[in-house]
């Protein structure tokens, strides 16, 4: 029976350096952190605004919230240039939207819009990390999450970006349903007051910012109800 012969490893010679091939990437992931949570009657999309590379901060006031109508935001974070192209894609196809059929889109149908352009370009992907949020026709709270490629569900709450790991657990803590498998099914949605909501959002956004060094200068907060957006702001640490 044939033995295979050993391998002999290839070491450089004395004062020679191992060669290294040059490697470029079109992606950076320019950081930052986008929740959601939605509820009976209201709908809280918060983002931070600090867009990094590496440890460098290139600055400390970009949005990562995209406003379609009152009652409907695309929030992304990841890559600034592809959340710059996908926001623009959004807002022209609604705006053909409003001028076809004369009024706004549904949160429900931007959700789907937004599944289709990720799909769309599944073969070299938009580098960002979606949420689209507001409230549905019956005028509830809705948050959909999405993946990489189009793939998305709608949730009671939602995070996504560099803080993820840090802020999901506390909103599962706080917010958790009880699982799809109990009968009768149980409500999703916070059951939390609006003020108090968007306090936990405020403190889950604290605690990332002391953990997190791309999260953090301050936190762009929208709170949407029947009567339209409402504005609110945090300021985290800047250093």
């Amino acid at each position: 029976m044939a033995t295979a012969l050993p391998v002999r490893a290839q070491v450089p010679a004395a004062g020679q350096a191992t060669k290294q091939h040059a490697s470029w990437s079109p992606y950076d992931d320019n950081g930052g952190t986008v929740v959601a949570v939605a509820g009976d009657d209201y709908c809280i999309v918060a983002a931070s605004t600090r867009m990094s590379t590496g440890y460098s901060i290139l600055t400390r006031n970009k949005s990562k919230i995209l406003r379609l109508n009152p009652k409907c935001v695309v929030a992304s974070a990841g890559m600034q240039a592809d959340m710059e192209t996908l926001h623009k894609m959004l807002h022209s196809r609604h705006v053909t939207y409003q001028f076809n059929h004369r009024r706004p889109m549904s949160c429900p149908a931007t959700a789907q819009l937004l599944s289709n352009t990720l799909y769309y370009k599944r073969f070299f992907p938009y580098y960002t990390f979606n949420l689209c949020a507001g409230l549905d026709d019956e005028g509830r709270g809705a948050v959909y999450t999405y993946d990489a490629i189009g793939s998305y569900e709608r949730v009671g709450y939602g995070c996504q970006g560099s803080g993820k790991e840090l802020i999901q657990p506390v909103l599962d803590n706080q917010l958790k349903a009880a699982s799809p498998l109990v009968l009768p099914q149980q409500q999703w949605l916070s059951s939390l007051p609006l003020e108090q909501a968007v306090d936990l959002v405020k403190g889950a956004f604290v605690s990332a910012g002391e953990r997190d060094i791309y999260t953090g200068d301050d936190v762009e907060i929208l709170i949407i109800t029947k009567d339209g957006i409402r504005t609110d702001s945090l300021q985290l640490k800047r250093d």
